[in-house]
């Protein structure tokens, strides 16, 4: 960036000329994660806006620096202002990127300065929870919607009883690794177009442990923990519906280095119901009727949540007609009342009638004025007709 176009530190991190420490710093982290290179990869425009960024801040964030520059602008910061460069050979000289540690570790697995920045992998040496265990069950559509308990059986790390969880032969302990000091991780130093950044990256002395164990325990081979099967009581809530799930904490795999259980995850299956179907927290269910208690209506049982229920069938009720007993649905989850059962009628056709059954229709047609066709008589003459006509001919 050439001198004359160099612009204003202040308008630079976009702060007034009052701002605070605080206020520079906060614009700056923003700034540089907006411009970082690593972030914008390629971008020789970010790259350039990163270093103005950094130049800026390391002035104004020097007390010193920032007196000098509020008193000479650039001349009082840069001995080579108006003889080229901006900044020196060194880019960023000694600045420190430790002020943007935490910003950064998110996001390169590690940070600036004593953080570490663009290390790899994770440290092992602190308390840990330990792994989820998932497993499922299967539930009948009633044991769904009233809730129940049930045992399962799973597999889960428990601590090693012969070692208490150390990983070490009973009788021995664990060194602190001599190369990262039982932390873990190990500094690095390395130029680059900003300076010198320092990284931080897993131990591979001790692999990110903190501690090497010479005598492993035989029972665990070292880990600290062994794979066993338990037997795991859970609750099932009413009003739950398949393929939700539950938690029961401190059910999982044991922690490392003091660290909690994990938990269990027990998903739900539902197996369907011969004749109910949900929906949400209702029920559906398609019922048949004859056409005498469509007509002249009734009663007739149907299957519901809670067994064998009476369900009232009005005179007249025409096909597809949906009646709804409220109250007769699945429990809500969060305790609030019940959904409802939703029952359609089916009107079934008789068929295969005998002789007197087709006449009584006949004549019930005729009360109703309407013409349903001819009587066994009146299909007697027809063909006794027809065949005389066939004869004369």
């Amino acid at each position: 960036m050439a001198n004359e176009k160099k612009r204003d530190y202040y308008e630079v991190l976009g702060v007034q000329k009052n701002a605070t420490a605080d206020e520079l710093k906060k614009a700056y982290r923003k700034l540089a994660k907006q411009n970082h290179p690593d972030l914008n990869p390629g971008d020789k425009e970010a790259e350039a806006r990163f270093k103005e960024i950094n130049e800026a801040y390391e002035v104004l964030s020097d007390k010193d620096k920032r007196a000098k520059y509020d008193q000479f602008g650039f001349a009082g910061v840069d001995p080579n202002f108006g003889a080229g460069g901006a900044g020196g050979a060194g880019g960023f000289g000694g600045f420190d990127m430790g002020d943007i540690g935490d910003l950064f570790g998110s996001f390169f697995g590690g940070g600036f300065g004593g953080g570490g920045f663009g290390g790899g992998g994770q440290t092992r040496t602190g308390p840990a929870k330990g792994g989820t265990v998932r497993t499922s069950l299967t539930l009948t559509l009633e044991e769904a919607a009233f809730g129940c308990e049930k045992d399962v059986t799973i597999q889960h790390v428990e601590n090693c009883e012969t070692c208490k969880g150390t990983g070490c032969e009973p009788g021995t302990t664990a060194e602190v690794c001599p190369e990262c000091h039982g932390s873990g991780q190990v500094r690095m130093q390395r130029q680059t177009m900003f300076g010198t950044m320092a990284t931080s990256t897993v131990c591979p002395n001790c692999r990110g442990e903190g501690k090497i164990i010479h005598q492993k325990c035989k029972a665990c081979g070292g880990t600290g923990g062994v794979r066993r099967r338990k037997k795991v009581h859970v609750k099932i809530p009413a009003g739950i519906d398949n393929g939700q799930a539950i938690s029961v904490r401190g059910q999982g795999d044991c922690g490392r280095n003091g660290g909690p259980a994990g938990d269990l995850i027990v998903g739900i299956n539902v197996t369907p119901h011969p004749r109910l179907r949900r929906e949400g927290p209702h029920i559906y269910l398609d019922q048949t009727v004859s056409i005498l208690q469509a007509t002249l209506g009734g009663e007739v049982e149907i299957p519901s949540l809670d067994g064998k229920i009476m369900c009232k069938i009005e005179p007249g009720t025409q096909p597809g007609t949906t009646l709804r007993l409220r109250g007769r649905g699945v429990p809500s989850l969060n305790g609030r009342g019940r959904g409802d059962q939703y029952v359609t009628i089916r009107v079934e056709i008789p068929r295969n009638l005998n002789e007197e059954q087709k006449d009584a229709l006949r004549k019930f047609a005729a009360t109703m004025g309407e013409h349903s066709g001819v009587t066994k008589s009146e299909e007697k003459d027809e063909h006794s007709s027809i065949f005389h006509r066939k004869k004369k001919k």
